[in-house]
């Protein structure tokens, strides 16, 4: 383990176990097209490649399902709307290694007999479409993309499409209704969009880093990617670190690696919590730094935010809070209000106008937007609101007071 921790990779460094380990331009397609597909979705699936952009869907049965599916047209979308606070990985990987993240697109698109790739860029990206532009008109000059790649009957090219802003647009079905030039908003499901998906065709929604992590399968196998990670997380995964250490950046690390190794790694001294997953994710209290990052124990998208003791967790909470009032939809009451409410109850905390019957109360409420909600939005917004009122209570209702409403007892 140690040896493996030793090759972390942060930024600004270029080696690493997995993604930033050394590839050669065009092998995976130069691979791939020589291969029956179904070759390749049974060495991602024996790879055991899951998303990386939090919800941990095996990468194999979303590519089966699509391909299985019988239609005339199909599609594969990258999801580049990084909208997660505390997360800039993907940003990385398409600034310094648009390589992998295309050729995953190629790849993945010969897979499920897709015609058409579009990447769906977070708006805030927008400085980024030149160069990305410019790195598809090369492939397309090296027969990479384009008709008839490579001289086979394989023809797929991708485009780039700017997104709206919105932080939902990262669910998959509300960055369909945005592609399709609809309001960001999710669908009902089913169908999903491996049936039914942009303009009603099957389609595949895949992560920046999950498409980056095809490549190195294709031409290294899925044995070499599981030799990495654990049995159920496997591979590596790139984690974006800010917050209180010494050492922020994106880092590339084996799944199962643990809070406190993470901690070590970044030069984070006196850490008193960090919030895992951005926003939406949990708030992890030093009584629990062994937990290990993997589906096994806290899954994350890649967002680790460090606080040391300095700062408030009532007001880390009230931060979060805020965002996800004003991204949500509104579509859907359990989100819509519920987040509001969540916020108020907050605000009665910071103002001692509480009791712990009513905090209680919010914290079912939160527990029940996270099965009500329409998407994952909903779903994961109470999780910082639970995390760290159960985790940080005796500093947050220690520097309120522990009296209920208006100074009286609550219970």
């Amino acid at each position: 383990m140690k040896t493996q921790l030793e090759n972390n990779i942060i930024k600004t460094e270029r080696t690493g176990p997995v993604l930033f380990s050394p590839y050669k331009r065009g092998d995976a397609i130069k691979k791939a097209v020589k291969q029956k597909r179904e070759d390749i979705l049974f060495e991602i699936k024996d790879s055991g490649l899951k998303g990386r952009g939090g919800a941990g869907f095996p990468t194999s049965t979303k590519w089966m399902l699509t391909a299985a599916a019988k239609a005339d047209k199909k599609f594969i979308v990258c999801n580049a709307d990084e909208g997660e606070p505390g997360t800039f990985k993907d940003r990385v990987l398409l600034m310094e290694y648009p390589q992998l993240v295309f050729e995953g697109m190629v790849v993945g698109g010969y897979t499920i007999g897709a015609q058409t790739g579009i990447v769906y860029l977070r708006a805030e990206y927008e400085y980024m479409f030149e160069q990305l532009e410019n790195y598809l008109a090369n492939m397309r000059e090296d027969n990479l993309l384009g008709e008839n790649i490579l001289g086979t009957d394989f023809s797929f090219d991708i485009s780039i499409r700017l997104g709206s802003g919105a932080y939902v647009c990262g669910e998959e079905t509300a960055l369909i209704e945005s592609l399709e030039g609809h309001r960001g908003e999710p669908r009902n499901r089913p169908p999903f969009p491996v049936n039914t998906g942009y303009m009603g065709y099957p389609t595949s929604v895949n992560n920046v880093e999950t498409l980056a992590a095809v490549p190195h399968i294709i031409t290294k196998g899925g044995s070499w990617f599981k030799k990495f990670g654990t049995d159920k997380s496997t591979g590596s995964k790139l984690f974006s670190v800010s917050g209180d250490c010494e050492r922020p950046g994106v880092y590339e690390l084996p799944w199962g690696t643990s809070i406190n190794e993470l901690l070590e790694i970044v030069g984070a001294k006196n850490t008193k919590a960090v919030q895992v997953g951005g926003a939406s994710g949990i708030c992890v209290p030093r009584s629990q730094f062994d937990r290990k990052l993997g589906y096994e124990d806290i899954p994350t998208g890649g967002s680790v935010i460090i606080f040391n003791e300095s700062r408030n967790m009532l007001h880390v909470l009230k931060n979060f809070m805020e965002f996800f009032v004003e991204e949500s939809c509104g579509q859907c009451t359990p989100c819509r209000i519920g987040n509001i409410k969540l916020l108020e109850g907050v605000e009665m905390i910071e103002r001692g106008e509480f009791t712990f019957k009513y905090i209680n109360t919010l914290k079912e409420l939160g527990r029940t937007m996270q099965v009500a909600s329409k998407c994952g939005l909903g779903q994961s917004s109470p999780n910082s609101f639970i995390s760290i009122l159960e985790n940080f209570k005796d500093e947050i209702f220690h520097t309120t007071g522990t009296n209920g409403f208006n100074g009286k007892a609550g219970k």
